[in-house]
């Protein structure tokens, strides 16, 4: 029996790498399709999974024999959180060596418009949980745990997906909770990515003018390091393991429900390792061909694993009213974060939409903002907004849970 398990999780991880390999090959050409100056980069990849996800995968696990889909599964989440530490580790050591001086110069700034995003976001979840329960009858429970769930996918927010989940009351709910992150997650991806390219087209903003803005607010920082130190191999790959092991650490401690999670701890460390640079005489600051390298494929593994899992429940559970919930409660928050940071808070186009995949807490949109942009430098703006998001949409889900309960 434990050799009949054996043969049968190898057969589905084997799948499953064929299945990464063909979606990134066919999502790079789609993200390659530009329509007057528009693609989806990057995010192709997430399209191409969600398609997988809705039409393929549960057929093709189903012959794999009964046991695989389980293995299928599991390894998925591997796949989806080994992109997500990649990522956002390789995005902190970047933003690292500039993040605490742009952080200082524009904190109060960052700190408001991180609060004004999801706050925003939650009283559009809540007007849409009372137009829910008026239009369709539903009890207050149900549609507080279906549109919070709609609010954690419209964010793109697995801590708030996670808070809500333990907030709520029963298993039945829970699973509403879930169906409700996995409908609205499509456009919460989608929506960003689009937004973060449509805006500097519709500004007709010259790109070279606005890196120009961006480097005079936040200067380049000078390299600690000297060529000196002693590096623990050529690439950075054991200084860059070793930061985010520790910060897969520090995101599992918890204080009640809320935690910094993989993320939040990857990104926090990562940040730290990038500014400081160096302990002593040895370098902790990863090649930057290595930190880019890292960056493009942890996004790549992030969107196929959420992208396949979402889009297996895409369908299941689909329906058109909660699709527009998402669609409201992605685009307002980001809408008016984006008007309140032009026009009260004076941030420049590139520092602004960086804040805004920060306050939108949008892994994808920041990968591509930064090929839109030209620059790396947007990461330090997403990286300043992005933890006070973090925290505001994981107590602002359990508030809505109680509120509705």
């Amino acid at each position: 029996m434990v050799l009949f398990g054996g043969i049968l999780s190898i057969k589905a991880v084997t799948f499953l790498i064929f299945t990464v390999f063909v979606i990134a090959a066919l999502g790079y050409l789609l993200g390659r399709i530009t329509i007057k100056g528009v693609s989806l980069g990057t995010a192709g990849v997430f399209i191409v999974a969600l398609l997988f996800g809705a039409l393929l995968y549960n057929p093709l696990s189903a012959q794999l024999k009964v046991g695989s889909a389980s293995y299928v599964t599991n390894a998925l989440k591997i796949v989806e959180t080994m992109g997500l530490i990649l990522f956002v580790t390789s995005v902190g050591f970047i933003a690292g060596p500039s993040f605490f001086g742009d952080l200082k110069k524009n904190f109060k700034s960052y700190i408001l418009l991180g609060l004004i995003i999801i706050i925003v976001g939650g009283l559009a979840c809540a007007v849409c949980t009372i137009i829910d329960i008026k239009a369709f009858g539903r009890t207050p429970e149900e549609a507080g745990a279906m549109l919070v769930g709609l609010l954690s996918g419209s964010l793109t927010s697995t801590p708030a997906f996670s808070a809500a989940k333990a907030t709520v009351t029963s298993e039945e709910l829970e699973a509403i909770v879930a169906v409700g992150h996995g409908i609205a997650y499509l456009f919460g991806v989608i929506g960003v990515v689009l937004f973060v390219q449509l805006v500097p087209k519709m500004a007709k903003a010259n790109m070279e003018e606005e890196r120009a803005k961006l480097s005079a607010a936040n200067p380049e920082t000078p390299s600690k390091l000297n060529g000196s130190e002693l590096e623990l191999d050529p690439f950075g790959f054991c200084a860059f393991s070793i930061v985010a092991y520790l910060g897969m650490i520090i995101g599992c401690f918890k204080f009640g429900n809320f935690s910094l999670t993989t993320t939040g701890g990857c990104l926090i460390l990562a940040l730290i390792a990038g500014h400081f640079s160096k302990i002593g005489k040895v370098s902790i600051m990863p090649m930057e061909g290595t930190l880019k390298v890292f960056r493009e494929l942890g996004l790549m593994l992030f969107l196929i694993g959420a992208g396949i899992a979402g889009g297996a429940s895409f369908v299941k559970y689909f329906q058109w009213v909660y699709f527009v919930y998402g669609i409201v409660m992605t685009i307002v928050p980001m809408i008016i974060g984006f008007l309140f940071a032009k026009f009260v808070l004076k941030l420049n186009l590139l520092n602004n939409l960086g804040s805004i995949c920060g306050g939108m807490t949008s892994t994808p949109a920041l990968g591509t903002l930064i090929s839109t942009a030209g620059t790396e430098k947007v990461a330090g703006a997403y990286a300043s907004t992005y933890p006070i998001a973090l925290v505001a949409v994981v107590i602002i889900s359990q508030v809505l849970i109680i509120i509705f309960r």
